[in-house]
């Protein structure tokens, strides 16, 4: 597939799972039209709000299989095929052969902490062996490795399969943009949430969050008042987008997740295994957050 990568939202989709860790497909089927009806610009199924590092590996290719049939070629899709080696990221490669998706995506090898000489071996090796083309994702704070500036302009320059970057570091994002010639087709996607409003003002147009899957309504006021030179309006639905988040931060993010998640419909459980389940307690915060940004 070859969809072009256009400004606006994009979503890390969360992935509900049954109790023995299959996806609860209609689940996620429903989640994805209804992005796709708010105006989502591109998708990506197992990202970190879609626990791709926590999903099975007997169930991976179920999670992907549904998730980009039901995008139908609606809008671009990635998946997210982070991991520990070269060796395992091309393991869940394998997993997705012939699915019609538009890229995948990996952070740098997580547990141990590579140098930005192995950054490049890495990311040079996926690009040769994925029939894919691949997108960067620079989460330091997850892997312990950040993908230093000059690392990623010269994957830039010299892999041709390496299509984009997504990262929350605004300087790194900032000095790609900058650099960039008129004519590359790279990516650049940005996904620090609470500078989206100044960061998309700024030039920055492409932005990728997880907590879109469960503010689409607000994302889709968001982008189209920053579409329209709105900022304030852009600003206060952002504003709405963090007080939610915040609350999830105060109850566990992932449980918190679940917790809104199954209140607006969607369900299974969308945090790692030996996260809690939500309470009572916790389900009536959520839901007293949802209800007052206008979402329930």
């Amino acid at each position: 597939m070859a969809h072009e990568f256009s400004t606006g939202f994009y979503t890390a989709l969360g992935t509900g799972l049954q109790v023995d860790g299959r996806v609860q497909a209609d689940s996620l089927r429903a989640q994805i039209d209804d992005q796709i009806a708010a105006g989502v610009s591109g998708l990506l199924v197992m990202g970190s709000m879609g626990i791709e590092a926590y999903i099975r590996d007997r169930h991976y290719a179920e999670v992907a299989t549904v998730g980009s049939q039901q995008v139908q070629g609606r809008v671009p899709v990635m998946v997210g095929v982070m991991d520990t080696c070269i060796g395992r990221v091309l393991d869940r490669i394998e997993a997705l052969k012939g699915l019609p998706i538009d890229g995948v995506v990996a952070t740098t090898p997580f547990y141990n902490t590579l140098t930005q000489a192995e950054v490049y071996t890495f990311y040079s090796a996926l690009a040769k062996a994925s029939p894919y083309p691949v997108y960067m994702y620079d989460l330091a704070v997850v892997t312990k490795t950040p993908i230093a500036y000059e690392t990623a302009a010269r994957i830039r320059s010299t892999l041709p399969n390496v299509r984009g970057i997504k990262s929350g570091n605004l300087n790194l994002v900032r000095s790609l943009t900058l650099s960039q010639a008129a004519t590359d087709s790279f990516s650049i996607m940005y996904s620090s949430l609470d500078t989206f409003d100044i960061a998309y003002r700024g030039g920055i147009t492409r932005q990728l969050d997880g907590m879109f899957a469960c503010t689409a309504p607000l994302a889709r006021t968001m982008y189209n008042a920053l579409r329209a030179g709105d900022g304030q309006k852009a600003a206060d639905a952002l504003e709405a987008i963090l007080r939610i988040r915040d609350v999830f931060i105060s109850v566990g993010v992932f449980t918190g997740f679940t917790a809104a998640m199954n209140l607006l419909g969607y369900a299974g459980a969308f945090h790692p295994d030996y996260a809690p389940e939500p309470t009572a307690e916790v389900r009536v915060k959520v839901k007293d957050a949802l209800v007052k940004e206008g979402l329930l």
